[in-house]
């Protein structure tokens, strides 16, 4: 008997071939049956009528940080709202585990580096996570049973560093026999069904202290001896960021990621690949990195996201505005002091000036501050402004835009929040991603889900991305658009029997109104431990969302029910060939 039966569903199976009507039916967790609808003659325990409706593979994100978030939150959401059912962790070098039991302030440190680098609430992190765990094979089992989506993990290489170094993770270099240490543990990881290593070398990415994380302190011999340990392990990868993923790469920077690749003989994943037709010369630098790998017995994958998601800045949190040179020095002050060098012309122009140069590289795109528009405001004197574009309040005043958004915010005390209006939302850009997105070393994704999580929403990328293919601008057929956000990525981190309907496959479904399919617009939740707040987007459309098999959502409400499952290399991952 089957344990359900969706009948008249347009089946979009993932593979890219036409969409077609069928009856589907689950049993045991598993895909059942595919046949012409009607025709399916044995009894199922429910079953429902999904004429009118798309049956797709559940969605795969191949770029997340729930590794804390899973703990009081199984669900994921707002993932799995919109149909992801599998997600990627442990990615840009930084985990919670492993933690070294000899260094009881290591799980301090590593809360700290995930608030300050990842954007997570420290209270959140706090009091919702059990931090129980010494090895990486401890983590996973802490998650076993508990999860209503499928995820596997990378192991961070700041983790493996802190865990060998101690503090002097942080500036100093191993010895050989740390180094050997380092390895070993990357291993016991592996064998415990880590995917692989994940490391970081980006500028953008400090500790809790301010100070680059540990893996920006290694030399390319350590990351090429910590690639070839990836090698040894069936269905692992690499997934790394450097300085250069955010606008083009160095020639160093690609011949390190080269050099990782084919040491590991493994796929190597990178975010995000910013695609702005005002920069032309940026995509094909960045897959100048991939054509070298394949060349090298390697291969270098580049994510890239298909819709614009929107981020909100503000002058008195953490956010990118202080990632642009010279701006985190002054963001970093007292407020007072902050509002004050703010209301200096002369360092308000030095600061313009440097948002504006080379060396801000993506950054360059914030420093439009007539195009920013006001959201949150906490004062009378900035009572009507929510909504309006500062360019029109300066307009107004005969202020000069930054002058007018710094008075704005000051106002505030700095809380004002404040949305930058994108630069690439013209006909030439998305001509440019649509032509991107059918590189074969370029996949959809670098949502960022679980990270950032009161600054932005990526999580909704995936039935916004369907809506703008069904309803929008129509770059994609649907086939493909799906195979983008399921085959493409399962097939890259080697999922077996996941990212396709196909009888024998594993039950991970989404069932959507094409007619509506669509994400809500971002808004303030305050629904984490310790009331921290995140941005969260309602999913549009979406009817129910099934994971090996159990219905996990239906109508943006979860079942309560968790059957996912912690994926692990080797088990439920195969090696992916890189030749």
């Amino acid at each position: 008997m089957l344990d359900h039966l969706i009948k008249g569903a347009t089946v979009v199976d993932g593979t890219g071939a036409p969409g077609f009507v069928a009856d589907v039916g689950i049993r045991d967790g598993r895909i059942a049956v595919v046949a012409e609808s009607g025709k399916v003659a044995e009894e199922a325990r429910s079953a429902e009528d999904a004429s009118g409706l798309v049956l797709a593979p559940g969605f795969v994100d191949p770029h997340t940080h729930y590794d804390a978030q899973l703990f009081w939150d199984p669900y994921a959401t707002p993932s799995l709202n919109h149909g992801v059912t599998t997600v990627a962790g442990g990615n840009c070098g930084f985990t919670l585990a492993p933690l070294n039991p000899e260094q009881p302030g290591d799980a301090d440190y590593t809360r700290r580096m995930m608030s300050r680098v990842e954007g997570m609430s420290l209270v959140a992190l706090e009091e919702g996570a059990p931090w129980t765990w010494n090895s990486f094979g401890d983590y996973l089992g802490a998650l076993d049973g508990r999860i209503a989506v499928n995820a596997g993990f990378m192991v961070g290489h700041c983790a493996l560093r802190r865990y060998v170094m101690g503090a002097e993770a942080v500036g100093g270099q191993p010895t050989p026999e740390q180094l050997d240490r380092m390895i070993g543990l990357l291993k016991d990881a592996m064998d415990a069904g880590a995917w692989g290593l994940s490391t970081t070398q980006s500028s953008s990415h400090s500790d809790g202290d301010g100070e680059p994380v540990a893996s920006r302190h290694a030399k390319p011999a350590e990351l090429i001896a910590l690639s070839k340990a990836v090698g040894e392990y069936e269905g692992t990868q690499i997934e790394a960021i450097v300085a250069g993923c955010l606008d083009q790469f160095s020639d160093d920077e690609i011949e390190l990621f080269v050099d990782m690749s084919a040491a590991a003989g493994r796929p190597l994943n990178w975010n995000v690949l910013t695609i702005d037709a005002s920069v032309p010369e940026r995509v094909p630098r960045q897959l100048e990195a991939s054509e070298r790998a394949r060349k090298s017995g390697g291969r270098i994958v580049a994510l890239t996201m298909p819709i614009l998601t929107p981020m909100n800045m503000s002058l008195g949190t953490f956010c990118a505005l202080n990632l642009i040179p010279g701006w985190g020095e002054i963001l970093a002050l007292p407020v007072d002091e902050r509002i004050a060098k703010l209301r200096d012309p002369d360092v308000r122009g030095e600061m313009l000036r440097r948002a504006d140069s080379k060396e801000a590289g993506v950054f360059r795109r914030l420093a439009n501050f007539g195009r920013y528009v006001i959201g949150d405001t906490y004062s009378e004197a900035n009572e009507g402004l929510s909504g309006r574009v500062v360019n029109d309040i300066a307009a107004e005043r005969g202020q000069e835009p930054f002058e007018c958004l710094v008075e704005i915010c000051a106002n505030d005390g700095l809380r004002t929040v404040l949305w930058p209006m994108p630069t690439d939302n013209d006909p030439d850009s998305w001509a440019l991603r649509a032509e991107t997105w059918n590189h074969e070393d370029v996949m959809l994704g670098g949502s960022d889900a679980g990270a950032h999580l009161d600054r932005m929403c990526g999580a909704p990328y995936t039935t916004r991305f369907i809506g703008d293919c069904l309803r929008g601008r129509k770059l994609l057929g649907l086939e493909e658009a799906v195979k983008m956000l399921t085959d493409d990525p399962a097939q890259l981190f080697g999922l077996r029997e996941r990212g396709r309907i196909q009888e024998g496959w594993h039950a991970d479904l989404v069932l959507f109104d094409p007619e509506t399919i669509d994400a809500g617009k971002a808004t303030l939740l305050h629904d984490l431990p310790g009331d921290s707040p995140r941005l969260d987007s309602k999913a549009i459309g979406i009817t129910a969302v099934w994971v090996n098999g159990v219905e996990a959502m239906r109508g943006d409400v979860v079942s309560g029910a968790v059957p996912g499952k912690v994926l692990r290399s080797g088990a439920d991952t195969r090696t992916v060939s890189t030749k």
